[in-house]
């Protein structure tokens, strides 16, 4: 009797280079970091990347964002590699996109090789982690403000082109590709987001009776993770940029004393302007919060920078004023010796009040508990006045 076949069914991972332009100032070391988030990035979408190209300028080239003869070895190496998708670490303007697009596809007829920038794949994040009508929404209004100035590059030879990362959601609707018909469905998203804005505010004003806490942080830091900890909730939690999308509110009781916790999408650098102006009634979370709870992964070599990264967010937001209780998490993911002490630190004495913490492994779980029930109780005596 013959053996059952098993069949891989899962999608082929497209194959991807990543390309960063520095200063003389910026440090290789620094720029990698950068390279690693934006591999990262692109693991989450669906990619593997395959190399790393770095140039320093003075300047970025108007019209192919890199040199002349750094766009060559790149063509070169797409072309010996047989590479799928070119991922920038900045945004590109739609004449980049189009000049490099045309260098990596000489033939116009054949486009085989995508050139996308940070926020394009962002946005594709995004429209793969998109669950409930209103995030779904969001992102939808949020890649045609994107694509809009690009549609001649986005849309010409769109039935020729392979799908993958970069051309989810809006880009697949041909009958999209018409400006007036994309502007129409523009306004009819961003109608529907002030119905949703407004059934927001209603919401938060019946809730206005018990002291709200909003769980803020950089992506991929464990802000679900805590959230399921303190309010036993089951919200989606995996080591993946930008897994949750939608704010979700849960009443919490901690010694007898009742408050409502909220769970928000996570800041990342470089954040495309489109998201933050999309995302207004999730992010007015933020705003009405009475308190905050700021969660930071200490185990990441670039926690400071992501901490200065959210500081600056909620600075926008103009939520910086509120209380925040700092949350120094993933410390199992440290060693004994760098565990030692860290009360003592002047990261800690510059973010007081602070807890440091492992969500995942269960470590100063009641210390967590107690500081947020300091924090409530700060709020409620404030309220009373």
């Amino acid at each position: 009797m013959a053996k059952d076949k098993i069949y891989d069914t899962r999608p082929e991972l497209e194959t991807a280079i990543l390309v960063s332009v520095g200063n003389k100032f910026d440090k290789e070391e620094q720029l990698n970091v950068y390279l690693d988030e934006l591999e990262f990035l692109a693991q989450t979408a669906g990619a593997i990347a395959k190399k790393r190209f770095i140039q320093r300028l003075d300047h970025i080239e108007q019209g192919t964002y890199v040199g002349k003869g750094k766009l060559k070895e790149l063509v070169e190496y797409v072309k010996l590699n047989e590479i799928d998708i070119v991922i920038f670490d900045d945004e590109l303007s739609p004449a980049q996109t189009r000049n490099i697009e045309a260098e990596m596809n000489p033939d116009k007829f054949d486009i085989r090789v995508k050139v996308i920038d940070r926020s394009r794949l962002i946005l594709d994040i995004f429209a793969k982690n998109a669950r409930s009508a209103q995030a779904k929404t969001q992102v939808e209004l949020a890649q045609y403000q994107y694509m809009l100035p690009r549609l001649t590059n986005l849309w010409t030879h769109l039935s020729r082109q392979k799908g993958g990362i970069g051309m989810k959601g809006a880009g697949e609707k041909e009958i999209e590709t018409d400006r007036r018909v994309i502007n129409t469905r523009m306004a009819l998203l961003k109608e529907e987001l002030k119905n949703i804005d407004r059934q927001s505010q209603i919401k938060r004003k019946d809730r206005e009776d018990k002291p709200r806490l909003t769980i803020v942080g950089y992506t991929n830091v464990g802000k679900s993770t805590i959230m399921n900890l303190l309010s036993k909730a089951e919200i989606h939690a995996e080591n993946k940029l930008f897994s949750t999308l939608d704010s979700t509110v849960r009443k919490v009781v901690l010694k007898t004393t009742p408050f409502l916790l909220t769970d928000t999408v996570g800041f990342i650098r470089k954040l495309p302007h489109q998201l933050v102006e999309c995302f207004k009634s999730t992010l007015d979370e933020v705003r009405d919060a009475d308190a905050l709870i700021h969660v930071v992964d200490i185990s990441s070599n670039e926690y400071e920078s992501q901490m200065q990264t959210v500081k600056q967010t909620i600075e926008e937001l103009e939520a910086h004023k509120k209380p925040t209780l700092t949350v120094f998490n993933k410390i199992d993911a440290m060693t004994e010796e760098q565990r030692y002490n860290l009360h003592n630190t002047y990261m800690a004495k510059e973010n007081m009040p602070v807890v440091f913490m492992s969500a995942a492994k269960k470590i100063n779980t009641e210390e967590l508990r107690d500081a947020v029930y300091l924090l409530v109780q700060q709020v409620n005596k404030n309220r009373t006045y």
